[in-house]
């Protein structure tokens, strides 16, 4: 589950912007950029790590609102930002055909599979689920703030939201590898 590793300047944040939200925005940043950094140094490709560049981008966006602006009407919304905009990276990398799970996927995959149109197919469905949990947990939180439902609806989306793409993500190769495998023609014996 590399992905994971992507989401660690996420969860950095979320936990330092319960304190405040400008430290968030620069401990979601820092973290972001020393991630990108290690994997760099290790010879990680670039289209391996969309989700930390997305991070850095985002959090240096709302870092310098967050600092320039400490009292911004943004700094109630960073929730539903974070997960709109995480929502938007994925259904992004969809759109340029480059879904952001496949360069995690070419690190775990023998290259021999990479152009493969079944593999390709599988991190597309993978990218949607994650498109689809991002932007099931935005609009989520967004609806409990307007109508001021109580915190265990919002921790509700959380887990819904990122519970259903990690399973799948994690179910999903495996059955689709079988299926393909199921459909090879058999080699004939000696």
């Amino acid at each position: 589950m590399g992905y994971l590793r992507g989401f660690i300047p996420w969860i950095v944040s979320g936990v330092v912007s319960s304190f405040d939200w400008r430290w968030g925005a620069t401990g979601g940043l820092v973290t972001g950029l020393l991630l990108l950094l290690q994997d760099r140094r290790r010879g990680v490709e670039l289209d391996a790590l969309v989700l930390e560049i997305s991070a850095i981008v985002y959090f240096a966006v709302v870092g310098a609102v967050a600092v320039t602006d400490p009292d911004s009407v943004l700094a109630d919304h960073t929730d539903v930002l974070s997960f709109g905009w995480l929502a938007a990276t994925a259904w992004g990398t969809l759109a340029i055909r480059r879904p952001f799970t496949l360069g995690i996927a070419r690190r775990q995959t023998p290259r021999e599979y990479w152009d493969m149109p079944e593999f390709i197919q599988v991190n597309n469905h993978i990218t949607t689920a994650w498109g689809a949990g991002f932007t099931f947990i935005a609009v989520g939180l967004a609806v409990c703030g307007a109508v001021d439902a109580p915190a265990w609806a919002g921790i509700s989306a959380h887990v819904a939201g990122l519970v259903g793409p990690a399973v799948f993500t994690k179910v999903y190769p495996a059955r689709a590898q079988a299926r393909l495998l199921d459909r090879a023609p058999a080699t004939a014996a000696p």
